[in-house]
């Protein structure tokens, strides 16, 4: 070999090695999260990961898609004993209180607070990330539920003109409307709501089902009976929405999407791919206010299990404060429908052009003036795995709503207390 040859061969081989050091030093946060990345969501999260590591390239996020939220709560719970963990971890808005409580997650007030992001963040935002006074996650997505319905659906069910749907009398009226004259073609008037949509409608009866300042369990208070009711009488009494619906929630929204249901309530976050099925078509209102104008803040916030490493800590509230910027915010919003959690996301082209080209998408962001937080308190993370099965026996007319919720109540709390213990 040629003293040149020897020279490059060196040079190559120190390369090598230097680019094995840097790989080696790189640190890994590895990230639990909702989103397939075969979908919208998973892709715009990819994105926002690949523009994070161009700019921290001693950084590497491995995002695992887990589930849904439900998920992530059990496969979490399971990780925990078995060290299994990951180091960060997107946790919706009402379930991390459990893991807060019982010390798995960081406490981030402290990055939260010497981050100049704070000053960006919408009150919501800031709010929902916060239990007992620290701050335990930082919003991703937010959303609120909002009603969509097929306008096409609608004018062949003989509505001239849109109709009023601002209260429960005149959604089920639309409703019986629609499954009358159309129910022969399989089309129902209505999805059965899903958990979150039911919150939504028991806050717009003017009722809640834990008081998110006090924490009293209201369960079984009249409003939140009377919501419950309404809920229950479209599938088994009013037949105007199908109890396919009710035993898998997915199923109500894809009827929706293949343009087999008029109405449905469901997330903002539901936006994107309810346009991309339904087109020009799709109709997006608020909320019904039945007694009040109320609506839940939904989503997820990403945390930090107390477990990892101090530098990993600090790379993923490093990777977190980057997901919550304008610009990452901005393709997150254009991609999925979910709401700017942002002050400056507004101000960025993309968010821009999205607002002008799907008018829907703001409605959600119309609805803030009275969209509040939820309670977290450990107790809501058991309080919502129980709610489906019942839900079921209620909407399908197996038991008394006013009984079913009377017992829940009191279940709920037995469990706040000895969660307290």
């Amino acid at each position: 070999m040629t003293r040149k040859l020897m020279k490059l061969a060196g040079v190559a081989a120190f390369a090598l090695l230097s680019s094995i050091e840097m790989s080696s030093a790189a640190t890994t946060v590895t990230f639990w999260n909702s989103w397939n990345p075969e979908k919208a969501n998973g892709k715009a999260l990819q994105q926002i990961i690949d523009n994070f590591e161009a700019v921290n390239p001693d950084i590497k996020i491995k995002a695992e898609y887990i589930g849904n939220y439900n998920d992530i709560v059990a496969k979490l719970q399971a990780a925990i004993p078995a060290h299994r963990e990951p180091d960060a971890v997107l946790m919706e808005v009402t379930r991390y209180g459990l893991f807060a409580d019982r010390g798995v997650l960081t406490d981030l007030t402290d990055y939260v607070n010497n981050d100049p992001l704070k000053d960006d963040l919408f009150d919501f935002a800031r709010e929902v990330g916060v239990f007992e006074g620290k701050n335990y996650i930082v919003p991703f997505n937010s959303s609120t539920p909002v009603l969509y319905f097929n306008k096409d659906i609608l004018a062949k069910a003989g509505f001239t003109e849109e109709p009023a749907l601002k209260t429960y009398d005149d959604v089920l009226k639309v409703a019986k409307q629609v499954t009358e004259k159309l129910g022969d073609q399989g089309i129902y008037g209505i999805a059965a709501p899903g958990q979150f949509a039911r919150w939504g409608l028991v806050m717009d009866n003017d009722s809640d089902l834990i008081d998110s300042k006090t924490g009293e369990i209201l369960l079984d208070s009249p409003n939140t009976i009377e919501a419950y009711q309404w809920m229950a009488s479209l599938v088994h009494e009013h037949h105007v929405a199908s109890p396919d619906g009710v035993t898998k929630e997915d199923i109500g929204r894809d009827a929706f999407l293949q343009g087999k249901v008029g109405i449905m309530f469901n997330s903002t976050g539901s936006y994107v791919r309810s346009k991309k099925a339904i087109g020009e078509n799709l109709a997006v209102r608020p909320m019904p206010c039945n007694k009040v104008c109320a609506v839940p803040i939904g989503g997820a916030g990403i945390g930090v299990l107390s477990t990892a490493e101090q530098d990993v800590k600090d790379a993923a509230y490093k990777f977190i404060s980057f997901a919550a910027s304008p610009e990452s915010n901005a393709i997150w919003f254009a991609a999925t429908g979910y709401m700017p959690i942002n002050k400056h996301t507004a101000e960025q082209k993309l968010a821009k052009d999205t607002l002008a080209s799907k008018p829907g998408i703001s409605v959600a962001i119309n609805q803030l003036g009275f969209a509040r937080g939820r309670p977290r308190p450990p107790v809501v993370t058991w309080m919502r795995a129980s709610e489906y099965g019942l839900w079921e026996a209620m909407a399908l007319g197996q038991r008394d709503v006013k009984e079913v919720l009377s017992e829940f109540a009191a279940n709920t709390r037995a469990e706040a207390k000895r969660l307290a213990k």
